[in-house]
């Protein structure tokens, strides 16, 4: 029997919440610190001695590193819409996913990994909602430790403060996808039939890894050339070479280094070269600032001739198709 006082609880539902890395609320110093010391406070992120790193993360890093990223961040922010690139392509393929669907009871959402909207008040938000199914997808198409695996953590982290749990699916990469593949040869097209010279080469530039995290195991680097080999088998006609950028610190990285092979490249005879970043599901700081901006100036300045950055999927149709592909498979 039914207590007559019982709270009304709504259930049935499943949510699906698609979830990239984050973005500091504004380009102030104070939010830019705030967002950098949730970043760089991850063990999945810099896997060193946590007593020393936070000594060095706060009495140095968080001191002089968020004069130089709210620069950056200056360049790039969207001010008509008073968010960066990667929040407002984040929202805008939550909302296109959502209008593609026709299910009933499935809803659709957004959240960061780092910065707002948190994945817990996301997660929260579903469950009022009624969500007894939770379906997670990291827009990380290469899994790497620090990037697919702290979404999961945080994730987890969520639940287990949870007396009714949902059901969970981790959606947990999409490297090799057909639809991914296709949607990213489909952007390289587009780009070529806009642009007046011929790319003597084409970079695919992917966010680095420290090399350690490689030989203990993560297969982020082995994803990233599968993809590129899938590419490259669709664009026979262009030569494709896979770079890795963003490196911090003083440890080896991931090689060959994206800044230092397009500084290179015009000694040997590659002048003219297009740039895509495949691992990067929006534009955002790393691809408009790194590489539209920097990496262009140093190319040039190196002596090449043209340059020009392919944008990331974002929101456009075939990217939305891919990302209701993999969500409708996992519901």
């Amino acid at each position: 029997m039914i207590e007559k006082n019982h709270p009304p609880i709504k259930y049935g539902n499943t949510g699906v919440l698609i979830i990239n890395l984050g973005t500091p609320d504004s380009t102030n110093w104070l939010d830019i610190r705030k967002y950098l010391k949730e970043f760089l406070s991850d063990r999945r992120v810099i896997e060193v001695n946590p007593i020393i790193w936070q000594i060095i993360l706060n009495l140095f890093i968080l001191n002089f590193r968020p004069s130089k990223t709210a620069k950056a961040y200056k360049e790039i922010w969207m001010k008509d819409e008073n968010m960066s690139p990667l929040l407002y392509f984040t929202k805008k393929q939550s909302e296109k996913i959502s209008n593609s669907l026709s299910k009933e009871n499935i809803i659709i959402d957004f959240a960061m990994r780092y910065g707002n909207p948190s994945i817990n008040s996301k997660i929260q938000k579903l469950h009022k909602l009624g969500c007894e199914n939770l379906v997670i997808l990291p827009l990380y198409p290469q899994y790497a430790a620090a990037t697919t695996a702290t979404v999961c953590d945080e994730v987890y982290r969520t639940l287990m403060k949870m007396r009714w749990q949902p059901s969970l699916k981790i959606i947990p990469h999409y490297e090799s996808d057909p639809l991914y593949i296709d949607a990213l040869v489909n952007s390289i097209d587009k780009k070529i039939n806009e642009i007046s010279w011929k790319p003597d080469l084409i970079i695919a530039s992917y966010h680095g890894i420290p090399k350690k995290y490689f030989d203990k195991g993560d297969p982020y680097h082995c994803y990233c050339h599968k993809t590129t080999r899938l590419i490259s088998e669709k664009l026979s006609s262009i030569k494709i070479k896979t770079t890795f950028q963003s490196r911090f610190g003083p440890q080896e990285w991931l090689q060959p280094y994206t800044d230092k092979t397009l500084e290179s490249l015009p000694k040997e005879g590659v002048k003219n070269v297009l740039t895509i970043c495949p691992g990067f599901a929006s534009d955002c700081v790393e691809t408009l600032e790194e590489i539209q901006i920097q990496a262009k100036e140093s190319f040039i300045n190196s002596g090449g001739e043209n340059f020009d950055m392919i944008p990331c999927l974002n929101d456009n149709d075939d990217h939305i198709m891919l990302l209701k592909s993999l969500i409708e498979r996992s519901i």
